[in-house]
């Protein structure tokens, strides 16, 4: 096991604790079981590590971090290596990337009845169905989805600063307060529009702005070629499939979905078609949005289909209209926040009673002024007024 604690050091010696994602504050950490889910890209092995080394649970072989991508377990069951760990006195483990492991819900289950004191923490891909598995772990288990970063992230990981969120009720009521007190080095809406293009993942603190449509490019590869792939069981035929699929969508966003062509297009059964958005969704590469009171079964038709967040667009098509790029940055920042979004039958978006429109900044209520509460999201503009708040100001709800 020396190679895996080797491992480990190297890691370690390359986090650093200036910036933690919003979820390192959230998990309850004392639980006997944590399962970490999110989309490739968003820092989950760097969470864990950050939490490893700041508890210094790596000193005197207490914790360890493993990855099932690490060559190690080609030849070495986890359930044995977690019990050789725990026969030398760790009782910390973090298991990265358990989606993986063939036999990951088995050999979890065994490893947590038959360990009472050893702490369990494990990540996996956001299209992993954890309850699914052939071992019944919902008992055992609380788990987080970790989403990519909010503006306000943003604005904290590129200037060091410490804004902290801003609710729903305060957001989309009396927001003016709020704005006031929101202080940046460089003009927010600046900020904004970097946003937008590359600033979803934290890997913008490391790279070119230039080099993150190419890494994005690459993540929607993996995730459907191994991800999904690995959970799904997919062919490689199918993988094919389901990127054209994600094309097409990109081509028209927001996709209003026909099934029978999508199916037609794709040589392949409209249930397969459901599916495969159904997978798309689970793996953070798009959002549905359904009328309000519609089921959201897997075989249940969206009515609008986005790309996940806006750097997909701009990764996927650099040249794209405004009004797509706006919807697709809100309705993101709502899903992220825990919100409830539906389709309203006028305006944009529905949530917690209040109809939302969303335009440029000098957009009207027409559109939803019908409906007795409703918000208009204004870009370009960088204070509230009556029923109206700064687009922007959406990315500080988590």
């Amino acid at each position: 096991m020396d190679i895996l604690y080797t491992y480990q050091d190297s890691l370690l010696k390359m986090v650093s604790s200036q910036f933690h994602r919003y979820l390192y504050y959230e998990i309850d950490w004392t639980l006997r079981m944590i399962g970490i889910r999110g989309q490739r890209g968003v820092g989950k092995s760097t969470l864990v590590l950050q939490y490893i080394k700041e508890n210094k649970l790596h000193q005197d072989g207490n914790g360890l971090y493993i990855t099932m991508d690490h060559p190690y377990f080609y030849h070495h069951p986890l359930f044995d290596t977690i019990h050789e760990f725990y026969k030398i006195g760790g009782r910390y483990i973090f298991i990265d990337e358990i989606h993986k492991y063939p036999r990951w819900s088995n050999e979890l289950k065994v490893i947590y009845d038959g360990h009472p004191d050893l702490k369990i923490v494990f990540t996996s891909s956001s299209a992993l169905e954890i309850f699914k598995g052939s071992a019944d772990l919902s008992r055992r288990v609380i788990l987080y989805d970790m989403h990519g970063l909010s503006f306000r992230e943003y604005i904290n990981l590129t200037e060091t600063n410490e804004l902290t969120t801003i609710d729903w009720p305060s957001i989309s009521s009396h927001p003016q307060p709020f704005i006031e007190q929101i202080k940046t080095d460089s003009p927010i809406l600046r900020l904004f529009q970097e946003y937008l293009q590359v600033g979803y993942f934290p890997m913008i603190s490391e790279y070119d702005p230039k080099q993150i449509p190419i890494f994005l490019n690459q993540i929607i590869n993996t995730v459907i070629d191994s991800d999904l792939s690995h959970i799904k069981d997919y062919s490689s035929g199918t993988a094919q499939k389901i990127k054209k699929l994600i094309g097409v969508i990109a081509e028209s966003v927001p996709f209003k979905p026909n099934i029978s062509a999508l199916a037609h297009k794709l040589e392949a059964s409209r249930d397969s078609v459901y599916t495969w958005l159904h997978d798309l969704e689970q793996g953070k590469l798009i959002n549905t949005l359904r009328t309000k009171g519609k089921g959201v079964a897997t075989l249940q038709k969206p009515d609008k289909i986005y790309l996940e967040n806006t750097n997909l667009i701009y990764a996927l098509r650099p040249h794209n209209e405004m009004g797509n790029i706006r919807e697709t940055f809100l309705l993101n920042q709502l899903i992220n926040s825990g919100l409830s979004v539906s389709l309203p039958k006028s305006g944009d978006f529905f949530v917690n009673g209040k109809a939302i429109e969303v335009g440029g900044k000098n957009k009207s209520s027409k559109q939803v002024s019908s409906f007795s509460d409703f918000l208009v999201a204004k870009d370009n503009t960088l204070s509230a007024y009556k029923n109206s708040a700064p687009l922007w100001l959406f990315g500080f709800l988590y």
